[in-house]
């Protein structure tokens, strides 16, 4: 059994070891906020996520197969329209998940 002593440095170590893996990220951050770069990428940057998340979830979509290709452009569908409609992009995203979970589940069956 460790000492309490060796227990103590060694909790005390933990403790450090992770407040300052919590709170270097911001220090280092805080200079950027004001970093011209920062802002373009900041405005730029979601809709170029989106755009490689959807090529690269489509990529090998077999649109041509009805049982997998359909949920997959239906549900795409549905996003888009609902974020055209509301721009919500919390309610597109859950929009077009749901529509896709029950057209496969359907499909499946």
């Amino acid at each position: 059994m460790p000492s309490p002593s060796y227990l103590v440095a060694a909790v005390l170590v933990s403790a450090a070891v992770t407040w300052a893996l919590r709170a270097v990220p911001f220090a280092i951050l805080a200079p950027l906020r004001q970093s011209r770069l920062v802002a373009y990428l900041g405005e730029r940057m979601p809709v170029g996520v989106m755009a490689v998340l959807v090529v690269y979830t489509l990529r090998h979509a077999g649109v041509a197969a009805p049982t997998y290709g359909l949920p997959i452009v239906v549900a795409l569908g549905v996003t888009v329209a609902v974020h055209l409609w509301r721009r919500h992009v919390a309610l597109s995203m859950f929009a077009g998940t749901l529509v896709h979970v029950i057209l496969a589940t359907l499909t499946k069956v």
